[in-house]
């Protein structure tokens, strides 16, 4: 426990270098989150009853499709499934399965060519729509060609509110290609059923198959029945050891312009049958009514629970009105569509997202039969943007009101329907919008790249502002205050290459560019740093090496200095950049020595060394550090083991209330409180309880020349007797010294 010891404070005005610097002790670094437990439960086998999360459930599905082999490229919402790949090794070793983290999407998706000639059953995951971007051109050749094994997209849907890139949709991609896009509904027998079911579909269509996962689906928890895991009936082993190969499978002239017609001719009939007999859409209470409505399986649960809150439905799917569930949203079946709008009056289509992929193609299919009934979309639902239960129950609700007002009780209207500017809507304002602060993304508490930013932005004042381009990764949030460095950012690696057109060679300025160790090995080391050497661009690449690919969940890269079990690291990313022909390149090994770093950002700004100049910036992401260091540090201090935490402060008397400090940082601990002196009015800066100890403040107030306020505090649990003893002395050797300036104050007081 904490004991009342909480000993010495000293002030001081040159923090020194306190900062972890990160040390290769052989550890084996784990990501965001271990399943090291929960893997256990892929061994179950048939009748037993699963219980998890549902990237643990798609696991399970792939271990029961037979599949041969798996890789994939971390990303939400499916980073997750990634991370329980990499624990389950063990299991997928003992069931023949080959899992291989790949070095970006791209790489992932050219794994699947082991099923173009092998009736080898493969599968790959990534974000979508920016890794389905980065993997389209070997998902492009793959659909052309058509596979013999069962191929399988698992694509994360990262649309929303809570997404992390731009806004796009993964059907237009399936649509291009004429891959089959799979939406299951959102539970775990479902998107079980749908792994198993999407390899059958591949191999029955000859085609790769997209399985859709969103965010809510991917995380969600339930349970289903399992079945037994299966080995790959046809394992790589024998594919490698017996060679084969169709001509007409490759993707050259004239066999590229006949694979247009085989998708059309034979591939997509085959997939419409296979469709329609297996079932995979569902019709729930088809003749109920003279309407229905069209949604997507992904969306089932928020239509369902709008029914619901109108009283049309049950918490179990049981909906008085006719729904027609697309589990598979491409290809849309012409013969499903027109019986299900046999009849009805009116149809209602569900469907997130923009543009209307669906909507088209369904009024396509019912104009062309000659079919009236009214089809209703984005007429009565948001255009774009995420379809929230309030979204959609507002749409439903506009609709039946429309063409069956008497299943409406007007009188008890869910809250969710009404305006956002009604009192009686649960979104009204309750407050002045001006009094709401925007909340922008920042750095975590200790993050190693805020002092990057702040170094940076002290070079600046000597050698003035330049253009920077950014890059995917925590660097991006620099673009906001307090340092607002950055104006553009083009994808994953591509910080150098959006600066590229910046190269006046006339200018005595040079352009900077930010990448991260995961960008840089995913795609920057070619397409950024060869690209700059190969161009002779001047530009200043500034590599921020925190060890991990930190924005996609702490997954271990080339760079990373822990040692792994079945992977390759500690090759550094000075080598690289050397290696293909960098001249100029330094490598600033803790980045919270921010006077360093502004000397460095001056050096490289300012050298006449022509080419692209190099700073790989290294420090161990301060989260990644925290999740193997916490526990073992609550493990010594539970074990009654001496552990010493540093912490920092502000002396009030000293701080003068500029708050240079916080614009200079912008640290989440770093913020302003009360001033104790009654003649002054300005607050003061203060440390708040979060701190974790990185000592950036005092390195920020060194180099930026400001005033001498911050402290550091050392925390001793379970302290020895000699922190006891050492206690004791300075509390008395401090009183001693105290005593003469309360006299001196008795006398001010007096006069």
């Amino acid at each position: 426990m904490l004991t009342s010891y909480l000993p010495h404070a000293y002030a001081w005005g040159h923090v020194g270098a306190h900062a972890p610097r990160l040390v290769n002790e052989g550890i084996i670094v784990m990501a965001e989150r271990s399943f090291a437990n929960e893997v256990q439960e892929l061994r179950l086998g048939a009748g037993a009853e699963f219980r998890g999360e549902g990237i643990l459930a798609v696991t399970k599905g792939l271990l029961q499709s037979g599949v041969a082999y798996v890789g994939g490229y971390q990303g939400a919402p499916i980073s997750h499934l990634m991370d329980v790949l990499g624990d389950a090794h063990e299991i997928l070793e003992e069931l023949d399965v080959y899992f291989e983290n790949s070095a970006s999407e791209a790489t992932a998706a050219a794994m699947l060519a082991a099923s173009v000639h092998y009736p080898l059953r493969g599968a790959v995951t990534f974000k979508s729509t920016v890794g389905t971007n980065v993997a389209s051109d070997a998902l492009a050749n793959l659909a052309s060609g058509g596979v013999l094994g069962g191929a399988l997209i698992i694509i994360g849907e990262d649309y929303g509110e809570g997404s992390s890139i731009m806004q796009e949709r993964s059907h237009a991609f399936a649509m291009k290609s004429q891959m089959w896009l799979l939406d299951p509904r959102p539970n775990l027998t479902a998107i079980v059923d749908f792994v198993e079911k999407g390899f059958e579909l591949s191999e029955a269509s000859s085609t790769p198959v997209m399985l859709e996962l969103r965010l809510r689906s991917c995380h969600l928890h339930g349970s289903f029945i399992t079945r037994d895991n299966k080995r790959p009936q046809f394992t790589l082993k024998e594919a490698i050891e017996n060679p084969q190969r169709d001509v007409s499978r490759v993707v050259l002239p004239p066999s590229s312009f006949t694979h247009e017609q085989e998708k059309v001719k034979d591939r997509w009939p085959a997939a419409v049958k296979f469709i329609q007999e297996n079932e995979l859409n569902e019709f729930v209470a088809e003749k109920n009514e003279n309407i229905g409505i069209i949604l997507q399986g992904g969306l089932f649960n928020t239509v369902n629970r709008s029914l619901e809150l109108l009283g049309l439905s049950d918490p179990y799917g049981n909906s008085q009105i006719p729904l027609y569930v697309l589990n598979v949203t491409y290809p849309i079946i012409d013969q499903e569509v027109l019986r299900f709008c046999e009849g009805k009056d009116a149809i209602l289509l569900v469907e997130e997202g923009q543009p209307d992929y669906i909507e088209q193609n369904i009024n396509t299919v019912l104009r062309r039969a000659g079919d009236t009934t009214a089809l209703h979309g984005k007429d009565l639902l948001p255009v774009a943007g995420e379809y929230t239960p309030a979204a959609v129950t507002k749409g439903v609700t506009a609709f039946i009101q429309k063409y069956l007002p008497s299943k409406i009780n007007s009188e008890n209207l869910p809250a969710i329907v009404f305006d956002n500017d009604d009192p009686r809507s649960p979104f009204a304002p309750r407050v002045a919008p001006e009094l709401v602060q925007g909340r922008p993304p920042g750095f975590c508490t200790g993050c190693p790249e805020r002092p990057i930013f702040a170094a940076l932005k002290l070079a600046e004042r000597e050698v003035g502002s330049h253009i920077v381009s950014a890059d995917i990764g925590c660097h991006l949030f620099s673009i906001n205050a307090p340092f607002n460095i950055g104006a553009t950012t083009m994808g994953y690696g591509l910080g150098s290459a959006s600066g590229s057109a910046f190269n006046a060679k006339d200018s005595d300025k040079r352009t900077i560019a930010f990448m991260g160790d995961g960008g840089f090995w995913h795609n920057g080391l070619t397409s950024g740093v060869g690209n700059a050497v190969f161009n002779e661009n001047d530009q200043l690449l500034v590599v921020v090496d925190n060890a991990y690919s930190a924005a996609t969940g702490g997954q271990d890269v080339l760079s990373s200095r822990a040692e792994a079990l079945n992977r390759s690291t500690n090759h550094p990313i000075e080598r690289a950049v050397r290696g293909i022909g960098v001249k100029w390149s330094r490598t600033m090994t803790n980045t919270f020595k921010v006077a360093e770093m502004r000397d460095l950002f001056k050096e490289a700004l300012t050298t006449k060394e022509k080419g692209p100049k190099v700073i790989v910036a290294q420090s161990e992401c301060t989260l990644n550090r925290e999740r193997r260091e916490k526990p073992a540090r609550a493990k010594k201090i539970k074990e009654g083991k001496r552990v010493v935490r540093e912490r920092y402060g502000v002396d009030p008397e000293t701080c003068t209330g500029d708050h240079s400090c916080i614009r200079i940082s912008g640290c989440p601990s770093l913020t302003i409180g009360p001033n104790p002196d009654p003649m002054r009015n300005d607050p003061i800066a203060t440390v708040l309880d979060s701190c974790v100890g990185c000592g950036l403040c005092g390195e920020n107030a060194h180099a930026a020349a400001l005033c001498p306020s911050f402290y550091r505090t050392e925390v001793i649990y379970n302290p020895s007797w000699w922190d006891k003893a050492k206690l004791g002395i300075r509390q008395r050797y401090i009183g001693w010294l105290q005593k003469g300036i309360e006299k001196q104050l008795i006398g001010i007081d007096a006069a």
